[in-house]
């Protein structure tokens, strides 16, 4: 098991991994629709996505966090 220190670094690990694998197949299907060698374009798509996404969830994640604890309600 991971501790939970490491929370957030792992939910964002998550995060971009699901993330970038929807996107980057939904993207791939829109621009090329179902050619015969789909899955491999995804998946070397995916690898490019994620490689972006993680780093950049890791960094702007603590500013969403802040801004989504400002514009919510204080019931």
């Amino acid at each position: 098991m991971i501790p939970k220190k490491f929370l957030m670094q792992t939910q964002t690990f998550l995060l971009s991994c699901f993330m970038s694998f929807i996107m980057s197949g939904a993207i791939t299907f829109i621009n090329l629709g179902m050619v015969d060698n789909f899955i491999q374009i995804w998946l070397h798509a995916w690898i490019v996505a994620w490689s972006i996404a993680f780093p950049t969830i890791l960094a702007v994640f603590p500013f969403a966090r802040n801004i989504a604890t400002k514009i919510a309600s204080k019931d």
